[in-house]
């Protein structure tokens, strides 16, 4: 809520300024489909989110707020519903498309709320989530969401989603249409507001890109070379008393074109901090009986080959393995600055970019966190190796018109 909010009346039912207020075109839908909202705690202050909007139509509905799920008694008695077993409606590998493929029988389906790289991160953090059995979506029609960007033309807003998933489920493709009644509302009341009040006359200038970064001829070119590395540290906060200097427990590698993989889990020379092995996500145990870190160096320096292209995100890890005596290839390309060259903007984290620009699930390589973004990284940099993610060939830049 802002501060203005604070000055004028609130719709306390659908916590929107009641000159917004959309409850009176709220439909009411009975449903045999349980539909449990799991939304994250940043995507609540997203006035313009339907995921509120789908539960208060929907009476078999729930609605939750946070992030980490796997101990709440209220959710885990949802999941255990026999009568209704639990589906999460989140692409996965051989995940079925819900409107070609339903299930067959009543189902408590899972949705969970917020932008791609919030949502990768609620059904990461939650193992027993990501167990579920998955059913992803591909909508058959564009977004009719006109005051919120989406990343991609296939992306619609969660009510939308709902509307055709629900009217599969429920064999009532009509029936779950009216819950678009009250989204539509919004839409033309936020659209006829900007073009009241904020929309100034703007002209469209067209610029032409630079030319691609150098290091896409490399993938491209040199692709049977490419390998992918990783890793993570025995990192003390920075204002600990016993802080020692970061070192190296865990490496994983991968060269995409063959497949061949790499792990080392590498026992700590200096004291583990106490949250190292949550940070990682490897057992404390396994940290402390890892392999040595000269055993690392022999098998690393074994796997490497001197035509390697080095490939990370970031140069946290490969520097620290590079400051502490291990080999590198003598060419190494950081992604992630390569992405951030490609399309002259900061692309954040691995996580974010991943979850944003493929909006697919990515198999992990490797144990832990290290495994996770190896996984990631591979297929990002396969996809450019493809031709999928490209030079991006003209921007756009909207300038106001002068008067």
């Amino acid at each position: 809520m802002s501060i203005g909010d604070q000055d004028r009346p609130m719709c306390r039912r659908c916590r929107r300024p009641a000159v917004a207020c959309w409850c009176a075109n709220l439909p009411t839908l009975p449903t045999r489909t349980r539909v449990v909202f799991l939304q994250h705690p940043r995507e609540v202050r997203v006035a313009i989110g339907t995921a509120r909007m789908a539960h208060l139509c929907l009476p078999n509905s729930e609605l939750h707020v946070g992030i980490e799920w796997d101990g709440s008694p209220a959710l885990q008695a949802t999941l255990s519903d026999p009568a209704r077993p639990p589906v999460l409606l989140f692409p996965g590998p051989d995940a079925p498309d819900i409107l070609l493929d339903p299930p067959s029988g009543p189902v408590t389906l899972i949705v969970v709320d917020g932008t791609w790289s919030q949502a990768a991160k609620l059904v990461h953090r939650n193992p027993r989530l990501a167990a579920l059995p998955r059913y992803a979506f591909r909508p058959p029609s564009t977004s009719e969401y006109r005051i919120r960007h989406e990343p991609h033309e296939d992306c619609v807003s969660t009510i939308e989603a709902l509307t055709y998933v629900l009217g599969v489920l429920e064999g009532d493709p009509a029936g779950a249409r009216r819950l678009l009644e009250p989204f539509r509302q919004m839409v033309d009341f936020q659209v006829q507001h900007a073009q009241a009040f904020h929309a100034p006359r703007r002209r469209i200038r067209h610029t032409v890109a630079p030319p691609p970064p150098p290091e896409m001829a490399t993938l491209t070119q040199r692709s049977m070379n490419l390998v992918c590395a990783g890793g993570e540290a025995n990192a003390w906060p920075r204002k600990a008393p016993l802080r020692t200097p970061d070192e190296l427990v865990h490496w994983v590698a991968v060269r995409p074109a063959s497949g061949e993989t790499f792990e080392a889990v590498i026992a700590p020379r200096n004291p583990l901090a106490p949250s190292a092995h949550l940070h990682v996500e490897i057992p404390e145990a396994d940290l402390r009986t890892g392999e040595s870190f000269d055993s690392f160096l022999r098998r690393w320096t074994a796997f490497l080959r001197p035509d390697d292209v080095l490939l990370s995100w970031g140069c946290h890890y490969t520097g620290l393995l590079g400051s502490q005596g291990g080999p590198l290839p003598g060419e190494h390309i950081d992604v992630r600055k390569l992405l951030r060259d490609l399309h002259k903007r900061h692309v954040g984290s691995l996580e974010e970019w991943h979850a944003t620009h493929v909006q697919a699930t990515a198999p992990s390589i490797g144990r832990g966190r290290a495994g996770l973004r190896l996984g990631l990284l591979a297929d990002v940099v396969q996809r450019i190796v493809a031709g999928t993610i490209a030079h991006v060939p003209e921007r756009v830049a909207p300038v106001e018109a002068a008067d």
